[in-house]
């Protein structure tokens, strides 16, 4: 999301625990835009062993993977899902069987994370405003919660979303600004850490806004010890 600001890509490398993990991007959300798989490989082909899936035409080469697909994803240490259309995405991997593929990863201990639609997938419920006014979407449902993101930079979707868990029309859920990453921890949400310094989330139920700490990771790491 920010050109630049390294923080949170870091942060999710060091999560795998591996020095140089195997990292496969799913632009699927993009229709595998061109443009963002080069941005992917310029900003992890250095750190990682990298690759990418596209479900939208036949790439040959250039780290793009062909044959079984699920045996590639059950190999890796992380996938990163990008952002776009999460519509799109959720309809393209369910007719393709990647929804099932990506569960039996993460069951099997794979990082799975990604930004907007790519954040919005792995919950049970979401709300999108990509083609128009914010609607409700099911996710793959591996975390058992709703999800909102862009919170702060598009009011509208805030709205609707406090709304429909007031009301008790999806369930409750996390809400994140833009430059916040939600770590969960299987099912749970272990922290929220940030790349900018005021960004900010939320737990989101029936009786309005709770805020979660988020843990800045620009600070000196004498601070977050202290923390």
């Amino acid at each position: 999301m920010e050109a630049g600001n390294p923080l949170l890509d870091e942060y999710v490398l060091e999560a795998t625990g591996v020095d140089r993990p195997k990292v496969c991007f799913v632009p699927t959300a993009s229709g595998d835009a061109d443009h963002y798989i080069v941005r992917f490989y310029r900003r992890f082909s250095g750190v990682a062993e990298t690759s990418h899936i596209s479900l939208f035409r036949r790439d040959k080469g250039n780290g793009a993977i062909e044959g079984n697909l699920e045996e590639h994803l059950l190999k890796q240490d992380l996938i990163y899902v990008g952002g776009g259309s999460v519509l799109s995405l959720l309809g393209t991997w369910r007719a393709h069987g990647v929804d099932t593929m990506l569960k039996r990863a993460w069951r099997r201990g794979v990082m799975l994370c990604g930004l907007s639609a790519g954040s919005l997938c792995w919950f049970s419920e979401a709300i999108t405003a990509f083609h128009g006014p914010p609607e409700v979407i099911r996710g793959i449902g591996l975390l058992p919660h709703s999800n909102c993101v862009h919170y702060d930079g598009e009011a509208q979707r805030g709205e609707y979303y406090r709304r429909m868990v007031a009301e008790g029309l999806m369930r409750e859920g996390y809400a994140a600004e833009d430059g916040v990453a939600l770590h969960f921890e299987g099912r749970e949400l272990l922290r929220a850490v940030s790349s900018r310094p005021k960004a900010r989330a939320f737990r989101v139920s029936a009786d309005g806004e709770h805020p979660l700490r988020v843990r800045y990771l620009g600070q000196p790491a004498s601070t977050l010890a202290a923390a």
